[in-house]
């Protein structure tokens, strides 16, 4: 009796460990901070006691997003998604990533994980050595609704890297259906420098080396707050800076709290358009460019223009203002591949004090006088 009272005792305790072990929990269980960004506004990464599992929360990953909330659900240790949960779920940390933005590459590649890609999207403009050196292997699966799923299908990947301009992407209910799970990535719509290098940490989650994204990006700061406090220091006047060359017949100016008007400012510079106080870039007419323009001290992102000449040529009504006759015109393509791919967009993104370092080279040149451009350049004025 006493023999079988204690097999009961010890089966009991089996069924308890096992249901316990795998035990899903509650939603409301994830509430431990994992990691909280300091600059990003659009995730964070969230625990629970007892779990080695993390949800990576999404908030508002494309422009005009209103209060959209996107999650991950990194399952480690045999844990279940928690009842309740209501988003994609990851088998265990990523061993193969399909990156639908060359942002994600360059962040993978800033957090020694460049490896585990196994597709992207757009293969002609992305800059970056290891996919360029792997062209062959790594196959470009397409974008938006021109995708080859059984291209996609083909590479087995743990997790596709979304990204959303206006809206969510089309993509979404096809990687649904082939239970293919997938994160939004959302620096693109970060105002801060700093916040858009941040995401790499979320990245850092999925491919399981946290840590080291945390590592990695904690210098990041230091370097970009240095170099701001040395422009904050010039003795010469603060340029005003003019941005951009005409698109589709439109001239779209960024907002003056946008990524770009953050670096001119924390580069020791006066973005000139400051009427724009929405969170994303607007249009103006020729004539108000031309205006701004001659008010502009430099000017600098213009676009497909690779000399002063070509300028001119394109925009011959720009070609008599000061900044122009003086040579003051700057472009960040000067790590541009054949293909149109700009590294500016890529590792750009997870070096903004190189970038910062760069505009205070241009604006304030005295004090980087002994430094080289790395993303910038100045036009040729013959």
């Amino acid at each position: 009796m006493k023999k079988q009272y204690l097999h009961t005792i010890i089966l009991c305790a089996i069924v308890w460990c096992m249901c316990s072990c795998g035990s899903s929990g509650n939603i409301d269980d994830y509430n431990l901070e994992v990691y909280i960004p300091t600059y990003a506004t659009g995730f964070r990464i969230v625990g629970a006691e007892g779990k080695q599992s993390t949800i990576i929360r999404v908030t508002n990953p494309w422009q005009s997003a209103d209060e959209v909330e996107t999650m991950l659900f990194i399952a480690r240790g045999g844990e279940k998604a928690p009842d309740g949960f209501r988003g994609q779920v990851l088998q265990g940390d990523a061993e193969r990533v399909v990156c639908m933005s060359s942002t994600h590459i360059a962040m993978l590649d800033a957090i020694g994980a460049i490896e585990s890609v196994v597709g992207v999207s757009g293969k002609d403009f992305i800059t970056n050595p290891y996919i360029v050196a792997n062209q062959h292997t790594i196959p470009d699966v397409g974008y938006d609704g021109n995708m080859n799923f059984e291209l996609l299908v083909a590479q087995q990947p743990d997790i596709v890297l979304l990204f959303g301009v206006t809206g969510a992407c089309v993509m979404e209910s096809k990687l649904d259906e082939l239970g293919i799970p997938y994160m939004y990535i959302g620096e693109y719509v970060e105002e801060d420098p700093l916040g858009k290098t941040e995401w790499l940490i979320a990245i850092a989650e999925i491919v399981g080396c946290r840590k080291h994204g945390i590592t990695y990006f904690s210098e990041v700061p230091k370097r970009y707050e240095h170099l701001k406090s040395l422009a904050a220091s010039a003795q010469t006047p603060t340029p005003k800076v003019m941005i951009n060359t005409p698109y589709a017949d439109s001239w779209f100016m960024a907002s003056a709290t946008s990524y770009v008007a953050r670096l001119i400012a924390d580069a020791g510079g006066d973005y000139i358009y400051k009427k724009n106080t929405s969170n994303h870039s607007l249009p103006i007419d020729m004539e108000e460019a031309a205006l701004l323009t001659t008010q502009a001290d430099v000017w600098i992102n213009v676009g497909n223009v690779n000399s002063v000449d070509d300028l001119c040529r394109q925009f011959p009504k720009f070609a008599k203002m000061p900044c122009v006759q003086r040579g003051e015109v700057y472009n960040c393509d000067k790590r541009r591949v054949t293909g149109g791919g700009n590294d500016y967009w890529e590792s750009g993104v997870v070096q903004p004090d190189v970038v910062l370092r760069d505009l205070i080279k241009i604006f304030h040149p005295e004090l980087e006088s002994d430094k080289e451009f790395v993303y910038y350049r100045k036009l040729p004025n013959p």
